[in-house]
């Protein structure tokens, strides 16, 4: 005997559907087939979309203006009803698109049925998902402006605090901090124009496209991206509901974005080790060990460099599924939702969480850093560029210097630790100046090209995104 559940079940599925089905799914296929769990998220998307379809449909005069009204009516009800608990759709909705529809019928009544004239359910999520995502491309880039600022407000602050510059994870040259700061800054400022580019290819509408054909019903499609805010439509109606290419793109912006938080992620975790202590993490971006009480973790950038796999896992995944499909909408579309809705939320929370730390978790150890600057041979190429001014080829000069730092390295001793005597016997033309070229300081404001490390070039710099983010300080 079939339960009154069931039975129920059974009805709305094949009300659903066209009189072709007699019966109803198998009851794992029901839930196998059902995106309501996920694309619930849609749902203002959605009755905006449909707000805008009905407008539309009736200023072509495929509906009456009261029609129209009491359809906006009944979909501002179902906004409201959801907001407050009373709309709830289940499995047996199947998706948010069937669940609006079911509960505007059971609103309205038969005028209800007219919302969909003109539109299928293909270019309805096409359009949905687009709403969503360029409206979370908006809210990324304002958290991403965010960390750049937290960046920025760091870099004015260590303008003259020196790091050790790496190639190779071996120590290279001096750096302003500042100047190492601002790269990141250029970093998520490419992250931001990528994104630019992305929403500029999301704001297109594919509504009205219907199946996969267009439609026979007189419509205007282009009155419907107006009320939208899409720039254009989509010109292909195949091409309208099978597009997932900006799924891609998105993706692939964010991966970059969390390989940048990443990279500055890894040097974070070394600069807070005890072997660098360049940093001192704050109790309020940092965890203990549960067994060692001496531990302070950098548990936010081990987070953030961890997640990336999951935003490239859904790259890969989302160019798998469209891979081999044929024109124009397929079922296996709906695997596109759960892959973007979880590549946004986890790099807006690692943004988020970046920013924290730049803001509040961390901050450097100006004396360790200086010490650390200072006891090492980066400033070895500055002897060469002295030995250039004074006329010795630059490859000369690197062989001579090369010499040089074998010699100390054999005394166990810096070059600052050289007498003048001991220089000039690799050279008799270096004079006493030798030491002031030698100075971390002078090393680093020496590098005055544009784009360079000296202090006035970063100075200039940190002004510039100053003024740009309108926060000069």
């Amino acid at each position: 005997m079939i339960s009154l559940d069931i039975k129920q079940g059974i009805l709305a599925l094949t009300e659903t559907w066209s009189d072709r089905f007699d019966e109803g799914l198998n009851p794992f296929i029901e839930r196998f087939n059902a995106s309501i769990a996920f694309d619930i998220a849609l749902l203002e998307e959605d009755l905006n979309g449909s707000i805008a379809h009905a407008r539309m449909l009736a200023k072509c005069g495929v509906i009456t203006d009261q029609e129209a009204t009491d359809l906006e009516r009944g979909l501002e009800q179902i906004r409201k009803q959801f907001e407050c608990g009373e709309f709830q759709p289940t499995v047996s909705d199947e998706d948010i698109h069937f669940a609006v529809e079911k509960r505007l019928i059971d609103l309205l009544g038969p005028v209800a049925k007219k919302l969909h004239t003109g539109r299928s359910r293909n270019d309805q999520v096409a359009t949905d998902i687009r709403l969503w995502l360029r409206s979370q491309i908006d809210l990324l880039d304002i958290d991403l402006e965010r960390f750049q600022k937290a960046l920025l407000n760091q870099a004015q602050s260590h303008l003259y605090t020196l790091i050790p510059g790496y190639t190779h994870l071996q120590r290279a040259q001096p750096l302003s901090l500042a100047h190492h700061l601002l790269a990141y800054i250029e970093m998520i400022q490419r992250d931001r124009n990528r994104l630019h580019d992305v929403r500029a290819r999301v704001n297109i509408s594919p509504l009205g496209a219907a199946a996969l054909a267009g439609t026979s019903v007189t419509i205007d499609r282009r009155e419907t991206a107006k009320i939208l805010d899409f720039s254009s439509i989509y010109l292909n109606s195949l091409d309208a509901v099978s597009d997932r290419d900006f799924a891609v793109e998105f993706a692939a912006a964010a991966s970059l974005i969390l390989v940048h938080l990443s990279r500055l992620s890894e040097e974070v975790i070394f600069w807070a080790s005890e072997e660098f202590a360049f940093v001192c993490l704050t109790d309020r971006c940092a965890t203990g060990s549960s067994l060692m009480p001496q531990k302070k973790n950098p548990d936010v950038p081990e987070l953030v460099r961890g997640k990336c796999g999951r935003v490239f896992g859904h790259l890969q995944g989302l160019l798998t599924m469209i891979k081999g499909l044929p024109l124009a909408y397929n079922k296996d579309f709906q695997e596109d939702k759960e892959a973007l809705f979880d590549t946004v939320r986890t790099t807006r929370d690692c943004v988020e969480a970046m920013s924290i730390l730049f803001e509040e978790g961390l901050e450097f150890c100006s004396d360790r850093l200086a010490r650390a600057v200072e006891s090492d041979f980066s400033n070895a190429t500055d002897v060469a560029d002295y030995l250039v001014a004074k006329q010795v080829p630059f490859r000369d000069a690197y062989q001579m210097v090369g010499r040089v730092v074998k010699h100390c390295l054999q005394e166990g001793i810096l070059l600052r630790e050289l007498t003048l005597k001991q220089w000039q016997n690799f050279y008799p033309g270096i004079e006493e100046d030798i030491y002031e070229k030698l100075a971390p300081n002078q090393v680093v404001a020496s590098r005055n090209t544009e784009g360079g490390t000296g202090f006035g070039r970063v100075q200039e710099q940190l002004e510039s995104w100053s003024i740009r983010f309108g926060s000069q300080k």
